[in-house]
């Protein structure tokens, strides 16, 4: 697989679950989003142990590491080697979980089919396992929202973060339109998937919920994703936004 390849998986899936974001026409579609977000969890093959290798064989280089001890995350951000999108790699630490959260979860990913556990498009077929029952997914929503997200979706695209410098627009230019599309962001810097730099000004949106058939028949609404809006609070900054988005003090080494 090459990485133009995998970029399009990645976002083809995306579009699939969001359809929303995919109907959208308020920049060109061939506007590169800034970053996409990915989120996966600790249990090989789908840790990031087990993914960065392919990631590198794709040409996305680690940059920098940050933990995220209350939301339970391990995230790395890796850079293309060209002007493409970023990829957000966020790793759901089990051990944050308590003893049944994490053995329910455990067990859905140990029933991967073996076929689903081998090749460079991990992240890019969807939940490689069975769907859980609706008692074991609110079990897992209780536990940590994102152990929830992961059980019924799988390893897999989270949203896509735009830079509103590369549409040519302001954010609060953007927020009105999305908002007339009937996507209603949020300016909460807790709000999305991991906590964000007070270096940008930046907005989540998260997109309509979805109604799933759960393992025992039943169908309800779940949430899917989102997509993010960012602009630099300092248009002199030379860095990406993507280097300027997570907080500064959750950086660690890289090992």
């Amino acid at each position: 697989m090459q990485r133009e390849e995998f970029l399009q998986q990645l976002w083809l899936d995306y579009i699939h679950q969001n359809t929303e974001v995919g109907a959208l026409r308020l920049w060109p579609t061939s506007t590169s989003a800034e970053y996409l977000a990915i989120l996966t969890l600790n249990q090989a093959p789908f840790a990031s142990a087990d993914l960065l290798p392919t990631l590198g064989h794709l040409g996305f280089r680690p940059i920098q590491r940050y933990a995220m001890a209350d939301r339970g995350l391990l995230v790395t951000l890796l850079a293309p080697p060209d002007d493409g999108p970023w990829l957000i790699l966020a790793e759901l630490q089990m051990g944050t979980l308590s003893r049944e959260p994490r053995a329910r979860l455990a067990d859905l990913v140990a029933n991967t089919h073996p076929q689903d556990t081998r090749g460079q498009n991990l992240l890019t077929r969807g939940r490689p396992w069975a769907m859980p029952d609706w008692s074991s997914y609110r079990m897992l929503c209780d536990a940590h929202p994102l152990a929830g997200w992961l059980s019924v979706m799988g390893p897999c695209m989270h949203h896509a973060g735009y830079d509103c410098e590369h549409i040519g627009r302001e954010i609060d230019s953007l927020d009105e339109a999305l908002k007339e599309a009937g996507l209603n962001g949020s300016e909460d810097r807790q709000h999305g998937l991991f906590p964000i730099s007070p270096l940008l000004n930046y907005r989540f949106y998260p997109t309509c919920s979805r109604r799933i058939a759960f393992a025992d028949g039943d169908e309800h609404r779940i949430p899917q994703g989102g997509l993010a809006l960012m602009q630099k609070r300092l248009s002199g900054d030379h860095e990406r936004a993507v280097e300027l988005l997570l907080p500064h003090h959750t950086r660690c080494e890289i090992s």
